[in-house]
């Protein structure tokens, strides 16, 4: 593990692989760690012959946290239901974006693959659109172009999304199991999920950041007509399974970004479970290595 200061924020991060062979920097999503980017599935990516980054986003895991910035969280769901705007946020998707473009460049990488899920797709996703030119390929995974035209999630997703997580360890080991929502029904193992909340939180729990990610989220709006013009090899992966960010938003990612490839998992859901782990690793080498651009 170490640390890399970009502007006001630190950065935990870890890598892997030889820092010679191009790199592939991972996002993680809504409110999780570097962490649960599995080791084993990195090992995967550092074994296709490339230097993999992962980290904590801001307000995530072990990175800077804004602690004490207040946001009116109601008010900003209200709204972005009703179609409004949404401003006055602490920082926004382009923040995150330049967070990550900060490391690459503690780490001297002046190119790499990015690739991101769920809310790291959409940090990606903006990496391409404002920093092209050092995104040599895009993935992403389970995630959407921030569009309110389709957002549909059902009630039961949205509640767990949106309901304050528990703050003592056993509690919050039980309450792990409700992810079955929306992960992949075929796969969902509440042992194995107990397990991996263990070990979340007591690497760091911190529940306090996802309202303002989220934020973050609504504030940035809608990419597409940015994506629509990007020139950037895109894959975009999703599942047939998944009950929080609907399989219609990754369709129409994969429909607004030119010439991007879609990987459509019917047993996949909100998650990537191991068993998965090969057809999604496979997809995204080659994807990389189909990428028309050479870097770094």
């Amino acid at each position: 593990m170490a640390r890399a200061t970009v502007g006001a924020i630190e950065l935990e991060y870890e890598t892997a692989g030889s820092p010679d062979n191009p790199t592939i920097l991972l996002v993680m999503g809504l409110g999780a760690q570097l962490i649960h980017w599995h080791e084993n599935f990195c090992q995967l990516l550092v074994n296709g012959g490339f230097h993999v980054v992962r980290f904590d986003n801001r307000d995530a895991g072990l990175s800077t946290k804004l602690d004490g910035v207040e946001i009116d969280f109601p008010a900003l769901i209200t709204a972005a239901l009703e179609g409004q705007e949404v401003f006055d946020t602490p920082y926004d998707l382009s923040d995150m974006a330049a967070d990550a473009f900060g490391l690459l460049d503690a780490l001297g990488v002046e190119k790499a693959h990015v690739v991101g899920v769920s809310l790291g797709g959409m940090i990606a996703q903006t990496m391409a659109i404002e920093g092209s030119d050092r995104v040599i390929s895009l993935t992403s995974i389970m995630s959407s172009t921030g569009t309110r035209e389709v957002v549909d999630i059902p009630d039961e997703s949205l509640e767990l999304l949106l309901a304050p997580a528990p703050t003592e360890r056993e509690e919050y080991l039980d309450y792990s199991a409700n992810y079955a929502i929306w992960s992949s029904k075929k796969y969902f193992d509440p042992e194995i999920a107990r397990q991996h909340a263990a070990v979340a939180y007591d690497r760091c729990h911190y529940p306090d950041g996802v309202g303002r990610q989220i934020a973050a989220m609504l504030a940035s709006g809608d990419r597409e007509s940015q994506l629509a013009t990007m020139n950037v090899p895109t894959l975009v992966i999703h599942g047939r399974d998944d009950h929080l960010v609907l399989p219609l938003l990754g369709m129409r990612t994969a429909e607004v970004i030119p010439a991007s490839n879609f990987l459509f998992l019917s047993d996949m859901g909100h998650d990537l479970p191991e068993a998965l782990w090969p057809v999604v690793v496979d997809s995204i080498l080659s994807h990389i290595r189909n990428s028309n651009v050479a870097g770094k």
